[in-house]
C-alpha cells in the first residue's frame, strides 16, 4: 500500500482570478495593483489550506492531461504508421 501523498499544488493567481469574479458578480468593485501585489496573500492563503503555490497550477490536472496526451499521440501513431521509405 502506497501510503505516500503526492503534494497538492495550485497557482496563486487561478484564486486571485476566482476572488475577483466572485467580488465582482456581487456587485463589488475590486481593483487590481492599487493597493499592491495580491499573489503572495493569495500564496500564503494556499499555504494555510495546506496547498502549496505553484506557477504551473494543479499538479494532479497537469499529470491528467500529459497522460490524455500521451495516450492520444500513441493512438495517432498507431492509426498513421510512419511510411518507410
Amino acid at each position: 500500500m502506497n501510503t505516500q501523498v503526492e503534494e497538492e499544488t495550485y497557482n496563486p493567481w487561478s484564486v486571485v482570478n476566482l476572488v475577483f469574479r466572485h467580488l465582482a458578480s456581487e456587485g463589488l468593485h475590486p481593483v487590481l495593483g492599487e493597493t499592491g501585489d495580491p499573489g503572495p496573500p493569495a500564496a500564503a492563503l494556499l499555504r494555510a489550506l495546506g496547498i502549496t503555490p505553484a506557477s504551473e497550477g494543479n499538479r494532479q490536472v497537469s499529470a491528467r492531461t500529459a497522460d490524455e496526451l500521451a495516450r492520444l499521440r500513441e493512438a495517432f501513431e498507431a492509426a498513421d504508421p510512419p511510411v518507410s521509405g
